[in-house]
């Protein structure tokens, strides 16, 4: 029995175990994407690029990455057509003065709209009317745009010559998708963006964590970007150094202070250290629109009050900054042809200077404060919100005046109410702010960055010009402020238009208005910001690209390896 029994049970062995190459084989890791990690201060909002409250090293990246543009900087400053996004654009009359643009038929929004003559027309029209723009003078000379190729030609006729023309229409935004959005223009992008233009698109937008990725716009019509990913991630200065020194970061765009400078250096030579000025200025502006400061005299007075090298020191903080004291009145360190134009003792405080200028306009220091009819001489200092350098800034300038006798509040509204609101309410011709019945406050004194890049006859009137029809011998109604400072002299304004349509060299309006604006006291430029670009290792194809411009232009061609 047992001989059958194990008969039995081998009769139907079990079939031999056979191995095949695919069974012995495991399935390999999917790749990850190829990704580049950017080290930054920031990534808060909002990211419109020609809002002044929205201006920032996080803002300029993303609009270089995501939006396009009619021009772009060269490495030598100059300004050249964009070829993925324009066929041509050219200057087809001088009476009137008329530009033709010729936009690519397959450039398109990531949403498939085509990018076209509305896109324009809506750029135009926001910087033209809205308050708190970026350097808004070229546009506020456009007379009509009229649409050609079904939408994809722009006609642009002109007021008057402008030699500036290449600068407009950088960084158009899709109008089909704000022109009716909530907020309206001064919503438009505060928290993201509605479609894009660019090599790239946002994976995510995570301001807790403080990560922005940035993957591949497979939309995209040109050269695909090289790489998969870029991730903008937000640290302290030591985080940022941190990352950098362990390779978990590429590079580092930082508005480093010494001690960030120190950390950096500290990493050794595997790190490549580069100052990319940006473009803005931090400036104080003296308003001539609202209470005392319309005087003459006790405006030159309060400026006497403040020791400007203590407000560099404050703001700077040892930074790269340090080495970009804006002593021009328009053109800041960086431009070409930057030359240091301030009258002799202005950085320093003239105490008898002020007492004297106070004294005239009828001021008497009483139990150490300036009072005139019993009332203290008494001014609104504001900033940005909490945004540095400015607060900092603010208040050793809040110091300094109160130590003089000069009774000061100062406020931090968000930098959208400032710009937008309070350095926008109407004056009337006699110069004073007529209240808007929402209960604001006057600003007297703001400190706050002030856009310095592209056309520098542009930036003269935009920072110093009056609207047109301003200075008429009509305009009795009140009008929003031209520009920040509230600023509108109808003697400078001729040479200051003169200058932006090129009937005057800028050079001769330069040296003719550079004494008088120091002498308005209005606009005391302090230093040009700057961030410290750290570029360390496994990373090809970045450079610190055009001053005030940035390395994120060439983004398209980044690689991970090399070095």
């Amino acid at each position: 029995m047992l001989v059958a029994a194990l008969a039995a049970c081998t009769a139907n062995p079990p079939p031999p175990l056979v191995t095949s190459p695919a069974a012995q084989t495991t399935p390999s890791a999917v790749p990850g994407p190829s990704q580049i990690v950017v080290g930054v201060d920031d990534i808060v909002g909002g990211y419109n690029p020609h809002n002044l409250a929205d201006q920032s090293t996080i803002t300029t990246a993303l609009s270089q990455l995501l939006l396009p543009s009619v021009f772009r900087q060269a490495d030598d400053g100059q300004y050249e057509l964009d070829t993925t996004l324009m066929r041509s654009a050219t200057v087809t009359s001088q009476e009137p003065f008329t530009v033709t643009y010729e936009i690519r038929q397959d450039a398109s929004w990531s949403d498939g709209a085509p990018i076209a003559v509305e896109d324009f027309v809506y750029l135009a029209d926001a910087m033209r009317n809205q308050p708190g723009v970026v350097e808004p003078a070229g546009y506020r000379l456009i007379s009509n745009i009229q649409p050609s190729e079904g939408g994809k030609g722009v006609q642009v006729t002109f007021s008057q010559p402008y030699p500036g023309w290449r600068t407009l229409f950088s960084d158009l935004l899709p109008q089909h998708l704000l022109k009716d959005a909530p907020g309206g223009w001064q919503g438009a992008l505060q928290g993201s963006f509605p479609a894009y233009g660019g090599p790239f698109s946002i994976k995510q937008l995570d301001t807790a964590r403080g990560e922005i990725i940035l993957e591949r716009n497979e939309r995209y019509w040109d050269k695909p970007a090289a790489v998969d990913q870029i991730v903008l991630r937000r640290s302290d200065e030591a985080g940022l150094a941190g990352a950098l020194r362990s390779g978990n970061e590429q590079f580092v765009m930082s508005r480093t202070d010494a001690t960030g400078l120190q950390l950096l250096q500290g990493i050794g030579s595997s790190v490549q250290l580069h100052t990319v000025p940006s473009p803005r200025v931090a400036d104080v502006l003296l308003r001539p629109a609202n209470g005392a400061l319309v005087n003459d005299n006790v405006r030159a007075a309060v400026a006497a009050l403040v020791d400007r090298n203590k407000l560099i020191d404050e703001g700077a903080a040892g930074g790269p900054s340090a080495g970009l004291r804006a002593d021009a009145a328009v053109l800041a360190p960086s431009v070409q042809g930057y030359a240091p134009t301030i009258p002799a003792n202005v950085s320093a405080p003239d105490p008898a200077t002020a007492d004297s200028l106070l004294q005239s306009a009828g001021y008497t220091r009483e139990a150490g404060t300036w009072r005139k009819d019993g009332k203290p001489l008494s001014l609104v200092i504001a900033s940005p919100g909490q945004l540095e350098p400015y607060a900092d800034i603010a208040k050793e300038l809040a110091r300094q005046l109160t130590a003089a006798g000069v009774q000061v509040t100062t406020i931090n509204p968000e930098p959208r109410d400032l710009f937008s609101n309070l350095l926008a309410m109407p004056v009337s011709k006699a110069g004073q702010t007529v209240p808007d019945g929402s209960g604001s406050v006057g600003v007297d004194i703001a400190v706050a960055p002030m856009p310095v890049a592209g056309d520098p006859a542009t930036v003269l009137a935009s920072t110093f010009g009056c609207r047109p029809g301003q200075t008429g011998a009509t305009s009795t109604a009140p009008v929003v402020p031209a520009n920040p400072a509230a600023i509108c002299d109808a003697d400078l304004q001729p040479t200051i238009g003169d200058a932006l349509s090129g009937k005057k060299p800028l050079a001769d309006a330069l040296a003719e208005l550079e004494p008088k604006l120091w002498a308005q006291h209005t606009v005391i430029p302090l230093f040009q910001l700057a961030d410290t670009m750290a570029l360390g290792t496994g990373i090809s194809g970045v450079t610190p690209g055009p001053a005030m411009v940035g390395p994120f232009g060439s983004a398209v061609n980044w690689t991970r390896g090399g070095k």
